[in-house]
């Protein structure tokens, strides 16, 4: 089992001292799942929800979310993040919406938390938007798609672990 990072010899949790780390190229990619009722979706697709643009509304959150990682997530570093993409698939049959989250930053430390707190706070904001028309609406499957940079290397979700 390999050694957790955020507990010191002590078994206390600390946060990591990222200091004599070189900055490299970092980057993340999350997604999660929300479903709803065709009906609910199709208020996104035509536009006539309530509370206006939805999906405008989650991309911000979104992107809001990432850059405030490190106030949410105790032990995570503040960072610079470079880029920041939310995007927005269909499911099959309108039945909700997959998102996607991608960050990017040059430095010491990963953006895996940054991505998937993304993932998060879209999905939560698109039910916050929408949960007059359907308080059914299901938020599932966040999860690190990928990342790439720094000491650990490369991680690709396999078929195994895909949803």
């Amino acid at each position: 089992m390999a050694k957790l990072s955020h507990i010191n010899e002590r078994g206390e949790a600390h946060m990591v001292d990222v200091g004599d780390k070189s900055a490299t190229e970092r980057r993340a990619r999350a997604e999660g799942i929300i479903t709803m009722t065709p009906e609910t979706y199709r208020l996104i697709a035509d536009g006539t929800a309530k509370k206006g643009d939805v999906i405008a509304t989650a991309r911000i959150a979104g992107i809001m979310a990432v850059k405030r990682t490190h106030e949410l997530i105790p032990l995570c570093h503040p960072l610079a993040v470079t880029k920041v993409t939310v995007e927005f698939e269909p499911l099959p049959g309108d039945t909700g919406l997959r998102v996607f989250t991608e960050v990017r930053v040059k430095g010491q430390t990963g953006v895996e938390m940054e991505a998937l707190t993304g993932t998060s706070v879209a999905c939560l904001t698109l039910y916050d938007m929408l949960k007059a028309a359907d308080k059914s609406m299901e938020i599932s499957g966040i999860r690190l798609l990928e990342k790439s940079g720094g000491r650990s290397g490369t991680y690709t979700a396999t078929a195994q672990n895909e949803g």
